[in-house]
């Protein structure tokens, strides 16, 4: 019978055609072609569209689409049967269209798939074999690509029939035997224009994006990573908005789904080519590739990719790749004020503040942008940690509390914050003493004006609020907010432990302020515990247990060569993190060389200091160090020098300015104007130096025609501060 005779016989009803079927399917027989009266409801049907489809049983009103019954009925023409395997694929799939899912389900479930399997992947290889050959001389493939693709289809549906009735792992199972089929088939990947006169692209496409949603629904990540890598490893021949779609997708599940994922195993790769070790490092990859896909102008615009990127980049601490990545990005892409604000964002997370205020002033001396809160307040924050920007950052505090009047509290709790931080600041550099009492009393009112019209309580307000009142020797309100802090914040902050610790000591609690930092220890990270043991061993050091000072900076010093260690391995920290650590390193050497310097071991403090100097040669730190134990031998000049080293290194240094002066006042009284000169200096810096003002009184003392109230007021100042320093300034 030829096919322009079979296609025209369309006198008789379904019905008959399909209890022929249904025979066929019960017994086990194959069904002839010229036994199916074919209709004008064929159950060959063109593409169809799983999105298109409904899932709930009983939706009989769907009719399947006939519109292309010649393509979806071609696998039975060439072969001139319909076989069971291919005939449940039919019914099943004309029952996954009327919405009867449980029944397309049945259908789907007497496909022997192990047993047609082999023959699937046998007639694609021979298939694409055949094309690249472009030869008929070789073995014909025992399944037709119609065939095939009907069957691959039936596969399909039955995944989405399974994921319609919450059966998710065996749904995964079902798709993944489609990619496993080709993928075997055709290890080096699809050809180009592989079965493009039928459908089974198509359904490839769309077994591809689904096996890792299936795998996520199961509850089962690591098979999801893994699908999600077969996807983008292998080549399917996808579309860009499949494989664009794919890329977000698994960016997204790897930086929050909270599983970790191992490398890649990549089967073959470029000499030197990048392979991500963990999860952070794979999303920002992917992320990178969609952001040079826009550029290359392959892609539309999509602001959610720079966000995750942010996010990626800023937990891995590239914050510097970050803001070369937004610098790439033409104008017009982001809007100017985002633009200045991730930037600014950046350079400061990277500690070019100067960088990121000249940002923000561009961002803020612009009239076009009216409602720039965040900005004022970030400028705020990097004025008040620069002792020359003071009146810069509360004049940007005062212009974000007039925008916030009747607006956010939280937000105005911060904003007062901020001011009282610059006023601080801006105390500690007054030039007269009524200037400096009257920002001191107005920065203890903007942090006390914070503290009451927060409505949630933040640790940050606290913590300055009792920063502030520790430096003016409010001792009572300062421990009283330092316990505030840590019931905030549950003891999770080794700065708040610190700040108590400090605060005791100033009482000259030493014993308390010991526990403190003991209890601190308890719930602190090995790695975090740095600080803490820096100011245990300054506290057995004001408590005369010189030796068990020694033990504790030794044992800082074991905890933080371990780490690093552990960093040259390639364990990523933030870039400030390690240069803080190496710092503290620097400056626990110094403190050994001190004390063994108080205990008259020469040897021992040269040592020390020689392992500071292999990590940081300028340090005005170091030279302090050096003169103190020049000092010590009795050797005054080279003591002298080395004091005059650390002030070219630091000017503001302030044990060298009041060593300086300590040295010149032994070695000549005729130098009395200079060594004043060097304290005034240094109390211009640090008006709370209980040292700086004792050793004035002495200058004063020894002065002729120096007043003896002078003096006085110089030992009395010493002698208050002296009963309340902490063994450790508090800032």
């Amino acid at each position: 019978m030829t096919s322009k005779n079979w296609m025209n016989k369309r006198g008789f009803s379904i019905r008959g055609r399909l209890r022929k079927m249904m025979k066929c399917i019960c017994s086990g027989e194959q069904l002839r072609v010229d036994e199916i009266i074919p209709s004008s409801e064929s159950l060959a049907t063109r593409d169809y569209s799983a999105s298109g489809y409904s899932s709930r049983a009983g939706d009989n009103e769907r009719k399947p689409d006939t519109s292309n019954i010649e393509e979806a009925e071609s696998s039975l023409r060439e072969s001139g049967f319909l076989n069971y395997e291919e005939a449940r694929a039919l019914l099943g799939r004309l029952e996954y269209q009327k919405g009867n899912i449980e029944a397309a389900l049945h259908v789907f479930e007497g496909i022997d798939i192990a047993a047609v399997t082999p023959k699937m992947k046998l007639s694609i290889a021979r298939r694409c074999e055949l094309h690249r050959r472009r030869s008929q001389s070789e073995a014909i493939p025992p399944m037709s690509m119609h065939a095939v693709s009907l069957l691959i289809e039936a596969i399909f549906l039955k995944a989405k029939s399974l994921q319609a009735l919450g059966r998710f792992g065996e749904a995964a199972q079902s798709c993944k035997v489609i990619l496993d089929t080709v993928e075997s088939a055709l290890p080096e990947g699809l050809p180009e224009n592989f079965a493009a006169d039928c459908k089974l692209l198509e359904t490839l496409n769309k077994a591809v994006e689904l096996l890792p949603e299936l795998w996520k629904l199961a509850g089962s990540p690591q098979e999801a990573i893994l699908s999600y890598r077969q996807a983008l490893l292998h080549n399917w021949n996808l579309d860009m908005e499949t494989a664009t779609k794919i890329e977000k997708e698994f960016a997204i599940f790897l930086l929050y789904s909270g599983s970790d994922a191992s490398p890649p195993n990549l089967r073959s790769q470029m000499e030197g080519s990048f392979v991500p070790r963990n999860n952070i490092e794979e999303a920002i990859l992917l992320l990178m590739i969609l952001l040079r896909k826009f550029v290359l102008k392959r892609i539309a615009w999509d602001p959610s990719i720079i966000d995750h990127l942010s996010f990626a980049l800023s937990v891995s601490g590239e914050l510097r790749t970050l803001a070369h990545q937004v610098e790439l990005l033409l104008p017009g892409i982001m809007e100017r004020k985002e633009r200045f604000s991730t930037l600014a964002l950046c350079y400061h997370g990277e500690g070019e503040d100067m960088v990121a205020l000249n940002l923000l002033r561009n961002l803020l001396n612009n009239r076009d942008n009216p409602d720039c809160i965040l900005e004022l307040l970030l400028a705020s924050k990097i004025c008040g940690e620069n002792v020359d920007c003071t009146d810069e950052g509360t004049d940007y505090a005062h212009k974000a509390l007039c925008k916030l009047q009747g607006r956010c509290k939280q937000m105005a709790s911060v904003a007062n914050c901020l001011l009282g931080v610059s006023l601080s600041a801006k105390s500690r550099s007054s030039p007269s003493d009524y200037d400096r009492i009257l920002r001191q009393y107005e920065a203890l009112e903007a942090l006390e004006t914070a503290e009451r019209t927060m409505i949630d309580r933040d640790p940050n307000v606290v913590f300055h609020l009792s920063l502030e009142n520790a430096e003016q020797r409010k001792l009572d309100a300062a421990l009283h907010y330092a316990r505030q802090l840590l019931k905030i914040e549950a003891g999770s902050s080794v700065k708040g432990w610190i700040l108590l610790a400090r605060i005791l000591s100033a009482q000259k609690q030493f014993e308390d302020a010991e526990c403190v930092i003991n209890a601190a220890m308890d719930q602190t990270g090995k790695w975090d515990q740095g600080e803490l043991l820096r100011t245990k061993a300054k506290l057995q050091i004001a408590q005369g247990r010189l030796k068990n000072a020694i033990e504790t900076y030794t044992h800082l010093l074991a905890v933080l060569q371990v780490r690093n260690k552990n960093f040259r391995v390639g364990k990523q920290l933030l870039k400030n993190r390690a240069n803080h650590h190496r710092r503290l390193e620097m400056e626990t050497w110094h403190d050994l060389a001190n004390v063994y310097t108080s205990l008259s071991q020469w040897r021992d403090a040269e040592v020390c200091l020689s392992k500071s100097k292999a990590i940081g040669s300028h340090s005005a730190s170091r030279w302090h160090s050096t003169g103190l134990l020049y000092e010590a031998k009795g050797l005054h000049k080279e003591a002298l020098k080395s004091f005059g080293k650390a002030l070219d290194v630091e000017p503001s240094h302030v044990p060298s300015l009041i060593s300086t002066a300590t040295v010149l006042r032994k070695l000549s009284d005729q130098s009395l104007p200079a060594v004043r000169s060097f304290l005034t200096d240094a109390l211009r810096i640090d008006r709370t130096n209980p040292s700086a003002w004792y050793n004035l009184g002495l200058v004063c003392k020894a002065e002729m025609g120096a007043s003896a109230v002078e003096a006085t007021e110089c030992f009395e100042a010493a002698a208050f501060l002296q009963e309340t320093a902490p063994v450790e300034p508090f800032r």
